[in-house]
């Protein structure tokens, strides 16, 4: 049985309903917070009394009769919300499809997936969210949203390592491997161990969708695709077709508010509407909107258009004023997922004022949806029209295009700029946290305007976006857009005569190349980089992380000497940090080398000059230079590395501090302790694009394994260390692995 506040929702959803006015509307005369309404209407809180009794108002209802189950939801309190949801709003008019809902719902309790296909418009998208809201309770790991924008004008569909990327991030998976088998392999675990429904939106093929799907486990996924999936083993298919005249003419009669009578006009309307939900709930609107209006009226108006899609969506347009069909149009050549009003006003150089009114007028026009307060969004078909009309009425949309982009490049540099980076020593002012989540939200956007901005050649945008983007990278390494944006950009930035920005993001990507492992390619952007005329501070960076690249491809001599120039540099600054960094990795190095004295001095020194997490390079390299001779002064160095590590949240560096105090613990005989440091560190790094961090792991695991007389165990680790440097063409991690699998097979 339901609960007071489940059935307390119900009944405001019903006002809703009756009120036939978009949730902006219904707030504005209800006099409510249009964000308050919509947690109201969602059940993530129950409202206040008042809050009732204003809504009640608006449809002419007595309120009273609702007090005793407001009485008992207030006293229980709202439900608490699963732990994600990214479904869209259902829609409060959702009507017939009786049989194909139930039949969806059957086969994601028995298959556990199912593959929604059928045209343009005919209801794909609204029949998945609307049984994925039905069956939110048998999901209590809540439920996942992908558009995969296999057929959005515009746009090109979402590869899958892209669209594992962002499913994985929805699991707060920020760092996932950088092949899609890894990503794929990692998805079907994380599912594995929730409950979740995962709606695949808008799919263009099977080959798309095949790397997404769950595995073992009690998770579910609903595709929808305008083309049926057959080779999709295992995803039984669901067909839809058009409304039937029943279903369409309830349809249609809700949207319009009609009353009893005129079915002979209805149902001239609905064979011009052809049984598409879509365009049912358009005409509908344009009934509502037109009181003077009969239904044969509309019928007549609607046979003087060439199509159907012509038909409907002209009329809808026709209710609208010059401004707001002008809007309209624009927000056809927009690219993206979705938007606000503060960029449709840079697209059309409005103020907010007739910006708010003309996205009302078109959300209730039904031309523009409103799936979360303040973020809008177009039905592909719509956004196909509209910037039809572009293309043959508005001259100046490339220059309103610019506009936007321009507005969201600004955006996302103010955003950037409150966010703490080494490259910035005194952020600007704002809530850090804040600013990511407006990279989260704005993130997919982002990247189709930067793909907008290539092919407009705007370059000034592509330059400067990725570098407002680096925080956000680097706290998201392992994304598929990063190297082919910083790519892009660099090659901008030459085309400008931005030696030093084109400098800046060439070490970007060779950052980006040598986090996936790829480090033969990171030096060749780092040498590019280089050439390119840096300034002082890029220059130091470059000379680091050359010297990283260069340690981990076994060339010691050089990498050390790389670090000493890197030391110079900041020191020539003033950074000492970046002082701290180069010391802590020259005493590395140099340990390596056998010079364990030497090492231990410069582990030290490079303590004296940091202060908080710079201090963990320092403090692993000392713990590591003293763990033969002085292991408690060792263990007690890695601690606070790891100590450092976790108060910031740096999971790599916690990885690394959790592996050298296995190492540590290794030596001092304490074997059992020590494997399961390792085994920590190995499953921190699941998630993360750390190749060489991984391969480090795996080897000195190997190691502890050997050693504690588990030699079987030892040589599985180094079988996967191999296989996984042969892939990243890493040919000194391979002979690393190899001459310790021999070891490991010579031992008595």
């Amino acid at each position: 049985m339901s609960s007071p506040h489940e059935r307390l929702v119900t009944q405001l959803a019903r006002i809703k309903e009756l009120s036939g006015l978009s949730l902006r509307a219904l707030a504005r005369r209800a006099e409510l917070s249009s964000s308050s309404l919509s947690r109201y209407l969602t059940g993530q809180l129950v409202p206040p009394w008042e809050a009732v009794v204003a809504l009640c108002r608006t449809v002419g209802r007595d309120p009273r009769s609702l007090r005793a189950l407001w009485a008992e939801a207030a006293r229980a309190g709202a439900a608490p919300a699963p732990r994600r949801n990214d479904l869209p709003a259902d829609l409060f008019d959702f009507t017939g499809r009786e049989a194909e809902a139930a039949l969806v719902e059957e086969l994601l309790r028995s298959a556990g997936a199912v593959a929604v296909d059928g045209m343009a418009g005919v209801g794909k998208t609204s029949l998945a969210v609307h049984v994925a809201h039905r069956l939110a309770p048998a999901f209590p790991d809540g439920g996942l949203y992908l558009d995969l924008h296999g057929f959005t004008p515009g746009q090109e569909p979402l590869e899958p390592p892209a669209a594992l990327g962002r499913l994985l991030a929805a699991l707060e998976v920020t760092h996932p491997p950088a092949g899609v088998t890894e990503r794929a392999a990692l998805w079907r675990s994380e599912l594995s161990r929730r409950r979740v429904l995962v709606v695949l939106d808008n799919a263009a093929d099977a080959e798309q969708v095949r790397p997404l799907l769950p595995g073992a486990g009690r998770s579910a996924v609903l595709v929808t695709s305008r083309h049926r999936l057959v080779s999709l083993d295992g995803i039984p298919p669901v067909s839809l077709e058009p409304l039937t005249d029943d279903d369409a003419a309830r349809l249609f009669g809700r949207a319009a508010g009609l009353a009893a009578g005129e079915e002979d006009a209805v149902g001239q309307v609905l064979r011009q509407c052809g049984g598409l939900p879509l365009a049912l709930r358009m005409a509908g609107a344009r009934l509502r909107h037109r009181p003077g209006w009969t239904v044969a009226v509309l019928a007549e108006r609607l046979r003087d258009a060439p199509g159907r899609f012509d038909s409907v969506f002209g009329m809808s347009l026709r209710q609208l004023d010059g401004i707001e069909r002008r809007v309209f149009r624009l927000l056809g050549v927009l690219p993206g997922a979705d938007f606000d009003a503060s960029m449709v006003g840079a697209l059309t150089d409005l103020p907010p004022g007739p910006v708010g009114a003309a996205l009302e007028e078109l959300v209730d026009a039904h031309l523009v949806q409103e799936p979360s307060p303040g973020r809008y969004r177009m039905h592909d078909l719509i956004r196909r029209y509209a910037a039809d009309l572009a293309a043959d009425e508005e001259p100046q949309a490339e220059a309103a295009l610019r506009r936007a982009l321009g507005h969201l490049l600004a955006q996302a540099v103010a955003h950037d700029r409150t966010l703490p980076s080494p490259h910035r020593p005194e952020p600007a002012p704002g809530d850090p946290a804040k600013a990511m989540a407006w990279f989260d939200l704005e993130y997919v956007n982002l990247v189709a305007c930067f793909d907008a901005a290539v092919r407009l050649g705007v370059d000034e945008v592509v330059a400067e976006l990725p570098q407002a983007m680096r925080v956000w990278f680097f706290r998201h390494r392992g994304s598929d857009d990063q190297a082919r944006m910083l790519e892009a950009a660099a090659a901008a930035a030459a085309r400008l005569g931005h030696h030093q920005r084109r400098a800046a993001l060439l070490a970007d990507l060779g950052y980006a190349r040598a986090t996936a492992g790829r480090l033969t390619e990171a030096v060749a952007a780092y040498e590019s980089a280089e050439r390119s005329g840096p300034d002082d501070e890029t220059a130091a960076a470059l000379a680091l992380r050359i010297g990283l690249a260069r340690r981990d491809l076994g060339d010691l001599e050089t990498a050390q000497a790389c670090f000493r120039r890197a030391r110079d540099l900041f020191e020539a600054l003033g950074r000492r940090a970046g002082q701290s960094q180069a010391l802590a990795f020259d005493g590395w190095v140099t340990l390596r080398l056998g010079r364990t004295g030497e090492a231990v001095d410069l582990a030290r020194a490079s303590l004296a000059l940091a202060d908080g997490p710079a201090r963990i390079t320092g403090l692993v390299t000392l713990g590591v230079a003293l763990a033969p001779d002085d292991p408690a002064e060792s263990l007690r160095a890695l601690h606070e590395a790891l100590r450092l590590s976790e108060q910031d949240d740096l999971r790599h560096n916690q990885a690394w501090c959790h592996n050298h105090i296995g190492v540590a613990l290794r030596m001092t005989g304490s074997h059992e302790e020590a494997l399961a440091h390792h085994r920590r560190a190995l499953e921190l790094l699941e998630p993360l694009a750390e190749a060489q961090l991984e391969l480090d792991v795996l080897r000195t695991h190997a190691e502890t394994c050997r050693a504690a007389g588990r030699p079987d165990e030892a040589l599985t680790l180094l079988d996967r260390a191999i296989d996984m440097a042969r892939e990243l063409g890493r040919p000194h991690d391979e002979k690393l692995a190899r001459a310790a699998r021999e070891a490991v097979r010579a031992a008595p």
